[in-house]
């Protein structure tokens, strides 16, 4: 017998009672029953039961050992009785009755608890993450992961995707983060960057005649954490296609990320047919480019139902800025005065005046003035009930209040607070939120509403990944700061009309062969078309002021393959870790990635970063500069 295991602790079943075998793994609690005690032995792959009665050899040792103990366990298969298994557990039919225990290796008391995931402070967590691990959720994710990223590469391969690896040791790039800068001893007061991204590698393997790259490539950002991305490096998904347009990308990698989806889904609905949604209509309908299609609000231009109305706050928003619109944001099931209450506070906690709203209180309907339902080719007398209801209903609206409520609907009249409703699909019970002026500087705020009112009525379903592509980004952004323009998102990319946009179009209307994946409200994947022509490369970038020489200068490996043939190409990248974090419900990367930084970008576990010796500096050739104190 092996001189550890015969089997893991998830293998025995039922048909293995009889056997003689031996387990290994870490004690994950001990329960005491009158003298007979249980431990549940758990590794990698489950947990198994151990039985050790004062009869046993075994007993003796079984009364010291202690959670988290290392042991080795040799022993009896008997099968459960039917009162005692446990349904919920793959070997919960069987345990095991020890002959004998051998202590592999004590655990001193812990810093954290193993067994029941309570919470615990992070920092605590991250300093003994070995211990974190062990933790079943945790645990669990991170195997998870390990496969996805396995389904990945199968879904590549078989759509003919072949792996590359490209250097970790680079040259600084623009992708709009700071670089990791290592420092060169060879060649002393020089640094190697880190990769933000393997751009510039991926697309000079497409010049290099190779086709259809990808890679599960490192990143390394020196950028702020926050929730959906780690301090320091994550990892992506990395691909390049050669000979194609933008259609061929989202079309071959869609079916290949709803299979990898629908895979570790759980039988949650994964959306096929991914929708295409522009820029500029994912900004008006959901307020920001990474929508939650879940949510089923969409924002609406209402603006001529408040031009001249009586709502003189917005009336003279429309009048004195030609820029200026009114969005609505319908609002199904919230036409209460408490829900729109909420939301007004809730607007103004954000920075805002408030939030304008209409509800529709709702009339009465036929059941309230004698009459249940309407069959069509009903009995005659049933046909003039119907219609006697009709009529009372009708000159109940006449003589009452107007059925919608809020100092919006007083100041419009009936008659726009209907035309209002209508155009918005809405009925009684039923509210909408207003926002007015120019679009540009509300829409983040409008977004953010859509987002609370879905959350707070209940009207996202959590229970789907709802998956679709943005696409037409604009190529250029005005930089308020330095006032001029800048790119908008991968300035590698090439501009909609080529060199012919960049020569006559307005620059702030060029459109970009760029594309985002999003999923359930997360950027997942960004990519683009490549800019693969030289001087439309150095066009573009002269527009937003560096020239020739520099472009020459920052991107040379780049720009000089362009001048030996390079073919039309383009790829994306997707995040893999935002991926997992989507596909084990996790609500922070940290619970899907083993070893993280804390939210200092600090290392607690391996007290990293820490400080160079002299020796080192000296061979660098480097000399750190104090950080002076402010006064």
């Amino acid at each position: 017998m092996h001189r550890y295991r015969s089997h893991t602790c998830a293998q025995l079943r039922k048909s293995d009672v009889g056997s003689t075998v031996r387990l290994s793994g870490w004690v994950h609690r001990v329960r005491d029953h009158g003298g007979l005690l249980f431990i549940d032995l758990r590794d990698h792959y489950g947990l198994t039961q151990i039985v050790a009665d004062p009869d046993s050899p075994a007993f003796k040792i079984a009364e010291t050992v202690r959670g988290e103990w290392v042991i080795r366990v040799d022993g009896e298969v008997k099968a459960r009785l039917p009162e005692t298994a446990n349904a919920n557990l793959p070997t919960g039919e069987i345990e095991i009755f020890a002959r004998e225990i051998e202590v592999l290796s004590a655990a001193k008391e812990l810093p954290l608890p193993v067994f029941g995931e309570p919470d615990y402070p992070e920092d605590i967590r991250l300093k003994y993450r070995f211990l974190d691990l062990r933790r079943e959720t945790l645990h669990r994710n991170i195997v998870a992961r390990t496969k996805i990223i396995a389904e990945m590469r199968k879904r590549m391969g078989e759509v003919g995707f072949t792996e590359f690896s490209t250097p970790i040791l680079t040259a600084s790039s623009p992708e709009g983060a700071r670089d990791f800068l290592v420092p060169s001893r060879i060649h002393p007061g020089t640094f190697y960057a880190l990769p933000q991204a393997p751009q510039q590698y991926k697309q000079l393997i497409m010049v290099s005649g190779f086709d259809r790259y990808f890679q599960i490539a490192p990143c390394f950002r020196d950028e702020d954490p926050r929730a959906d991305r780690l301090p320091g490096e994550f990892y992506q998904l990395d691909l390049e296609m050669s000979f194609v347009e933008q259609d061929d990308v989202l079309s071959t990698m869609a079916p290949v990320m709803t299979s990898v989806f629908e895979a570790f889904a759980n039988g949650k609905p994964v959306t096929k047919d991914w929708p295409r949604i522009p820029y500029d209509v994912a900004m008006r309908k959901y307020g920001t480019d990474k929508p939650d299609l879940r949510n089923p609000i969409v924002m609406q231009n209402v603006s001529e139902h408040f031009r001249d109305s009586g709502f003189k706050v917005f009336a003279n928003i429309l009048a004195n800025d030609p820029k200026a619109e009114v969005w609505a944001i319908p609002a199904k099931t919230g036409g209460s005065r408490a829900f729109c209450d909420r939301m007004n506070a809730w607007a103004q906690s954000e920075g805002q005046p408030g939030l304008g709203y209409i509800f529709w209180k709702g009339a009465p309907d036929l059941e309230t003035f004698g009459y249940e339902q309407f069959h069509p080719k009903g009995s005659a007398a049933e046909i003039a009930s119907f219609n006697l209801a009709q009529e009372r209903l009708a000159k109940w609206k006449e003589e009452n209040e107007p059925d919608d409520s809020g100092p919006v609907a007083k100041n419009i009249g009936r008659e726009r607070a209907e035309a209002v409703r209508k155009q918005l699909g809405l009925h009684s019970g039923d509210a909408a939120f207003f926002v007015a002026g120019d679009p540009k500087k509300f829409v983040s705020f409008a977004g953010a509403a859509r987002t609370r009112a879905g959350e707070e009525l209940n009207l996202v379903d959590r229970d789907r990944f709802e998956l679709c592509w943005i696409v037409d980004f604009p190529f250029f952004e005005w930089n308020e700061d330095e006032k001029k323009i800048d790119f908008a998102h991968n300035p590698f990319s090439m501009p909609q009309g080529g060199i012919d946009a960049l020569n006559n179009q307005e620059p702030l209307g060029i459109k970009a062969f760029q594309y985002d994946a999003v999923c359930n409200g997360f950027e997942i994947a960004s990519g683009g078309i490549r800019n693969h022509l030289p001087e439309t490369m150095v066009k573009a970038f002269e527009m937003v002021g560096l020239d020739r020489q520099t472009v020459e200068e920052r991107f040379g490996g780049l720009y000089r393959a362009f001048q030996y043939g390079a073919p039309p190409h383009g790829g994306a990248a997707f995040g893999i870790d935002r991926v997992v974090m989507l596909l084990v419900g996790a609500k922070n990367l940290r619970e899907i990635t083993m070893f993280p930084m804390n939210q200092q970008a600090y290392d607690l576990l391996m007290n990293a970063p820490s400080e160079a010796t002299p020796q080192q500096l000296r061979d660098l050739s480097l000399r750190v500069a104090p950080i002076k104190k402010e006064a």
